[in-house]
């Protein structure tokens, strides 16, 4: 009998790399001009998959987004992995805003995703949900880098990782 080959499918952020970018976009707030004398805080705890945003108005609150997406960006931190809460008023007339980071894949996207394997008719190729993540088996390396090459091309709303290739 033929030994399966198989990779994990699974999404994540570096929440050490998180946290260094927040702290850089603290920084950055701080010292720029357009900031000083207002309300504008980035609450974040390591290892919490939360970031509070606390800003004077909708204006400030949008370039603080900018500042702490662009530090995200440089640490290699996937943004599609940040999910914008709603902007909700608070007191003095300032506004706060949650940005939730995603962890895992949701058991519907992977769904989706075992789905679209099953729909792209591989010859030997088997997948299935396993926790937070998607397991993907076939006798071929070749096939399952085709697996690879075509998931890349799809859009599910969060960056995919491809590990445990054995």
């Amino acid at each position: 009998m033929a030994k399966d080959e198989t990779f994990d499918i699974t999404t994540g952020c570096d929440l050490q790399e998180v946290a260094n970018a927040v702290n850089q976009a603290k920084k950055e707030i701080e010292n720029r001009f357009d900031f000083k004398g207002m309300v504008a805080e980035i609450d974040y705890n390591h290892g919490d998959t939360k970031i509070g945003l606390h800003a004077q108005d909708d204006y400030k609150l949008d370039a603080m987004w900018q500042v702490l997406q662009g530090r995200l960006i440089a640490r290699n931190v996937p943004v599609k992995n940040l999910t914008r809460g709603t902007p909700q008023k608070a007191a003095q007339g300032t506004i706060r805003q949650d940005v939730t980071l995603v962890q895992a894949i949701e058991q519907d996207i992977a769904k989706k995703i075992v789905k679209y394997l099953k729909d792209q008719k591989y010859k030997k190729v088997q997948s299935q949900v396993q926790g937070d993540a998607v397991r993907v088996s076939s006798p071929s390396r070749d096939e399952l880098q085709q697996v690879i090459t075509d998931l890349k091309t799809q859009d599910y709303g969060i960056e995919l990782k491809f590990g445990n290739y054995r």
